[in-house]
């Protein structure tokens, strides 16, 4: 163990660097003060000493009673920690080997699929996938690789693709490639398709960006939506090497005599957030409610609401009972919900009334472009809450512009309602979920 020496005191050439070594003493090692016999005749140093004594008594009395207390501040601390953004790791893990990075740069790109920026957020959404369905947690890593290893080959911003702003396209497009395949599950020559599609939404996020960027919007699930419609419509239903399942209109079925169950609509609610990823198993969902929950309780509420209030407007327009109780009616509702309130806007009782709207317009929006595109066996996807949440960014109202977030600031809602009034004129830089 270290020990301070006199000789070493005694060689300083500036008699006013003795107080600095007695503070070095008291940093590194703090029993060494009872070396004050050597610094007798010295007023300065015997001065300065004293008041580290006293430091010490100080603490020495208060650390027995704070014991508890201090143990509980340790244990929030690593608690709020892995909650927001985990900034902090962020930076910890620029140190490490590139394939531990692109874990870190690939879960992030998993939560931001639901608008969050978590890498344990993100870790939680993969187990709930697993636990779903472990071939579509399979489809949906293999995407998520395949369109951030593309972005990184063909050197798109480094930041971007640290936030995993490169790899939630590419994961979306591969889950559906799955979720609508009729071939099955493990049908390996599906892993082409999944490849190429999640790799392409990469170029189709280059291409937008620059775009999207003069009106300070975010690239979005534009490329995902655009890809999975490109996808379908190529193969079709009937396709010998890639099958899959023509998408049904939510519309009423002939007959509307048919009793709502409350216990499956009420499922529909939380699945309506597992829907995000493509997820109708009700406890999977409830893990990633719990894990958006962790990035933010403000937008954990929104997803919720939001998904309610989908429920709702297909309950309001007759659906069919299926899209109701899987959660299909409300997941657009949940993204709209989640983008107005707290996330692209600072959260006020103005922005939650225009969330609340937002959703409800979401919803509707869904199930006419469901209705459209279920002609020709199209789903519509995640178009509905897409379009109208960057409806939303465009208003110039005065009521709503006001609490509008630059994109390149935009963290967790939390955090941005802490920090409001440094929004004014902010940075575009980068381009957020």
């Amino acid at each position: 163990m270290w020990q301070p020496h006199y000789a070493d005191f005694v060689r300083s050439p500036v008699q006013a660097e003795r107080p600095r070594y007695l503070a070095e003493c008291f940093k590194r090692h703090r029993s060494n003060l009872t070396h004050i016999r050597y610094f007798r005749g010295d007023r300065r140093a015997e001065s300065f000493l004293c008041v580290l004594r006293f430091i010490m008594w100080i603490s020495d009395k208060s650390a027995p009673r704070n014991g508890s207390s201090g143990a509980r501040r340790r244990i929030l601390h690593a608690a709020l920690y892995c909650t927001g953004d985990m900034a902090e790791f962020r930076k910890f893990m620029e140190k490490m080997p590139f394939p531990l990075q692109l874990v870190e740069w690939s879960l992030r790109g998993v939560a931001r699929v639901i608008l969050a920026n978590n890498p344990l957020t993100g870790a939680l959404i993969l187990c709930a996938l697993g636990v779903a369905s472990p071939w579509q947690a399979l489809l949906g890593t293999l995407g998520l690789l395949c369109s951030t290893l593309t972005a990184i080959i063909i050197g798109q911003d480094s930041a971007e693709v640290a936030g995993g702003l490169h790899g939630f396209n590419g994961m979306l497009v591969s889950l559906l490639i799955g979720v609508f395949s009729s071939a099955g599950d493990w049908y390996w020559w599906l892993l082409l398709p999944a490849c190429l599609a999640a790799a392409t939404c990469t170029f189709v996020f280059s291409g937008l960006s620059p775009l999207l960027d003069r009106w300070d919007l975010p690239v979005s699930v534009f490329p995902f939506n655009t890809v999975i419609l490109l996808y379908l419509s190529c193969t079709g239903p009937s396709n010998p090497y890639f099958p899959h399942h023509p998408a049904i209109p939510p519309g009423a079925p002939l007959h509307t005599n048919h009793s709502l169950n409350i216990a499956q609509l009420l499922q529909g609610v939380p699945l309506g957030v597992g829907q995000i990823y493509a997820c109708g198993s009700l406890w999977p969902s409830v893990l990633i409610l719990a894990a958006v929950f962790l990035f933010s309780p403000l937008l954990c509420a929104h997803a919720l609401l939001g998904s309610g209030i989908g429920t709702l407007a297909g309950l309001s327009v007759a659906v069919r009972p299926a899209s109701l109780y899987s959660g299909l009616s409300g997941f657009n509702g949940a993204l709209g919900c989640m983008c107005v309130g707290g996330l692209f806007f600072t959260f006020s009782w103005r922005t939650h009334f225009f969330a609340i709207a937002c959703a409800f317009l979401s919803a509707y929006v869904d199930i006419a472009l469901s209705n459209i595109l279920g002609t020709v066996g199209l789903p519509a996807c995640s178009w509905a809450a897409t379009l109208i949440a960057t409806l939303m960014l465009l208003l110039t109202a005065q009521n709503l512009a006001s609490y509008r977030i630059p994109i390149g600031r935009v963290t967790t809602p939390e955090k941005n309602l802490r920090t409001h009034s440094h929004w004014a004129g902010g940075n575009t830089d980068s381009t957020d979920v």
